[in-house]
């Protein structure tokens, strides 16, 4: 909730009047005065109302930013060095929520998701982001091939994670800027058409007993131990 405060995205905050002022609700209190942002103490019951679970006697309405469509996607002002990362197929909101930190985390400048069969930027997907995805610009695209070789005309280099790849992460070398890192759905990985749309195919080597990452997990190995290595 701090982070949505700080991200602007807090249009109310609600503190119920008996709650105890630990020490995560004192800096969650300085940012909302650092904002300008009016704190309402109501009875821990008006909390309740709203259906919150786990409240912890606080409550916001937070205005999540607005998505981005292809044509905005295709027009966004990339920096040379820009790394996107798109999810094909993502469908837990708690995943989502989780690759988003993880992308934020790694200065991506764009996530991008599809509009159907993909999690939606719900109130559990912005808690797992812990606010990533109030500062993330995202993308929902209703073709996702498309959108991609959209961005391939500006220079991407498109990589998508696959297990069947010929060459993990720690064989290829270190991709050039702009990169654009596709991730699949754990269950079926990436659709056929994302995957032929992508220029090269890595694999995330495996040394234990358990075959498969999630896609956060996997997404953020690939970013940290891939995508950001020295070129």
């Amino acid at each position: 909730m701090t982070e949505a405060i700080r991200a602007g995205r807090v249009r109310r905050l609600m503190v119920a009047r008996e709650a105890k002022r630990s020490p995560g609700l004192v800096d969650l209190l300085d940012a909302a005065s650092a904002a300008g942002l009016p704190v309402e103490e109501v009875d821990r019951s008006r909390i309740d109302t709203l259906g919150v679970d786990d409240h912890q006697e606080v409550a916001a309405i937070v205005r999540p930013p607005a998505d981005l469509d292809e044509r905005a996607l295709s027009e966004f002002a990339f920096a040379p060095d820009a790394i996107v990362v798109v999810l094909d197929g993502v469908t837990d909101p708690q995943n989502l929520g989780a690759a988003a930190r993880a992308a934020e985390a790694a200065g991506a400048a764009v996530l991008v998701t599809r509009t159907r069969r993909a999690a939606p930027v719900s109130p559990a997907a912005i808690r797992a982001s812990a606010g990533a995805l109030l500062h993330l610009p995202h993308a929902r695209v209703a073709n996702l091939p498309r959108a991609i070789e959209r961005l391939k005309q500006r220079d991407f280099l498109v990589v998508g994670l696959d297990a069947r790849a010929t060459r993990s992460i720690h064989e290829a070398p270190a991709p050039p800027r702009p990169l654009l890192l596709v991730v699949g759905s754990e269950g079926t990985g990436m659709s056929r058409l994302v995957r032929e749309a992508c220029d090269e195919l890595v694999a995330i080597p495996m040394v234990g007993k358990v075959g498969s990452l999630n896609a956060a997990a996997a997404l953020a190995v690939a970013l940290f131990g891939y995508a950001l290595r020295p070129r």
